[in-house]
């Protein structure tokens, strides 16, 4: 082979490998950038990119967040989650993190979802959780969490939390995206609009069953 074409190859390789691994949020080319609201902002797929603030004008309590020291609102699945992002926090603008606080009631529980862009790290500050997630080959790592362990849920894997304990529980998550992104399994199915007669033969229900979830789960029905 010639050296030209070795180099060829190489640089191929090389620009392949650059490709795949930006595929996460970019690395930042400055210490901080805080949003500055008072400027229109660029659309890119599912952020809104604001510019930032000259650095001369960002104080400490830009990078301080106080909302999250008490539990959100609960759904009907007793779940309380405040989700904390750039928009709310702009101290981790660019940083490629975000998290969020999750309260469950006894009994309660977060249902199966994923992030597609982002792992997540989860702690029990308190309570019994049980906790997991399901591979690519259908196996589930799943046991219950006891206060102060830390579970760790793969990118784009299905996982699911349950309080077991008998008091309330009270888990904060950590993601490597600022925008992980969530899927709720039982909303995307039976909440996105998929073709009725497609998901009773996917799941064997009769039409009433996949009326009843599609009630329940689709907000324009």
């Amino acid at each position: 082979m010639s050296p030209h074409l070795s180099i060829l190859f190489v640089t191929l390789a090389f620009s392949l490998h650059c490709v795949i691994i930006s595929a996460s949020d970019p690395d930042p080319v400055q210490d901080f950038c805080i949003p500055n609201p008072r400027y229109g902002s660029v659309r890119i797929a599912h952020l809104a990119i604001l510019p930032c603030k000259n650095s001369s004008e960002a104080t400490v309590n830009d990078f301080v967040f106080s909302g999250m020291q008490s539990a959100g609102n609960f759904s009907d699945t007793g779940l309380a989650a405040i989700p904390v992002n750039p928009t709310i926090f702009p101290g981790i603008n660019t940083l490629g993190m975000s998290f969020i606080r999750a309260d469950l009631k006894v009994g309660g529980i977060n249902p199966p979802h994923f992030h597609p862009r982002a792992t997540e790290i989860s702690y029990v500050v308190r309570g019994s959780v049980y906790s997991g997630f399901v591979d690519s080959g259908n196996r589930v790592f799943a046991r219950t969490i006891e206060e102060g362990e830390v579970m760790v849920f793969p990118r784009g894997l299905v996982h699911f939390q349950m309080n077991v304990g008998d008091k309330p529980a009270t888990i904060f998550g950590s993601f490597n995206s600022q925008n992980p992104g969530s899927q709720k399994i039982p909303a995307a199915i039976f909440g996105s609009g998929i073709n009725e007669e497609l998901l009773e033969k996917t799941f064997g229900l009769s039409p009433k069953q996949i009326g009843r979830m599609r009630r329940k789960f689709d907000p324009r029905v």
